[in-house]
């Protein structure tokens, strides 16, 4: 669970690649204003990244030190120069009130792209403003979807407790896929579980059958990282 910004004090200037705009802890803050910095102080940098407005009247945004007063385009245009090879879809036929928090994670661990199968509109609350920064791509249809994968050359691995699923602790997660899960209940559709490379199941101990659609995700989309970022075999 990350912390915010304690509201007593800013990020140090080391700490944003060596900048030294922002202004001593306590002097720009607010109750209203507790997250973020304050004006830039001092000369303004040089450099088309720079938001002008942000460094005239502070950065109240929730991003990383580093993003601190860029402009949108630039922070997209970094990611876009760092994104890992894998993906991440979600099933929406009824409106899953967790996409947002699939989106808010997917910026987290910087999936290439987050895909939504089904109905176009989902709820953009649990993503806190992370969407803006995160590729999100619709597909209308399963079928639309699996094409579209098999035409990007990415392996289709679906995250659910079905009795053929492996354990994902014990699989080899490909470099190149696309992590799709299903709806909070019903799970992945049987087209999907058709489609799919191979379909893995998250370890559970205790009552409940199932656990939370975007917990799975964030479970799922680090075992990817452990393996492909950190070298971590199964």
């Amino acid at each position: 669970m990350s912390r915010e910004p304690d509201s007593t004090s800013f990020p140090s200037a080391n700490s944003s690649g060596g900048r030294s705009g922002p202004p001593e802890p306590g002097s720009e803050m607010t109750p209203e204003s507790a997250v973020g910095v304050g004006p830039w102080q001092g000369n303004l940098p040089a450099g088309g990244q720079w938001d002008p407005e942000l460094l005239a009247n502070g950065d109240r945004r929730n991003v990383v030190d580093g993003y601190r007063y860029w402009n949108h385009e630039a922070i997209v245009a970094d990611l876009d120069s760092k994104r890992h090879n894998f993906h991440v879809a979600i099933e929406n036929w009824q409106h899953d009130l967790n996409i947002g928090s699939v989106v808010r994670c997917a910026n987290a661990f910087m999936a290439k792209e987050v895909h939504i199968i089904g109905r176009r509109r989902w709820n953009r609350r649990g993503a806190m403003v992370t969407d803006r920064y995160q590729h999100v791509r619709h597909h209308p249809t399963v079928e639309e979807f699996v094409n579209w994968a098999s035409a990007e050359g990415l392996a289709v691995i679906g995250i659910d407790n079905f009795p053929d699923s492996v354990p994902l602790e014990t699989y080899d997660l490909p470099r190149d896929c696309v992590l799709v899960f299903g709806q909070e209940g019903p799970g992945l559709t049987d087209q999907v579980h058709r489609s799919a490379q191979a379909t893995l199941s998250i370890a559970q101990f205790g009552s409940t059958r199932s656990i939370n659609a975007s917990a799975a995700a964030a479970i799922a989309m680090h075992a990817w990282l452990r393996r492909h970022v950190f070298g971590q075999r199964v």
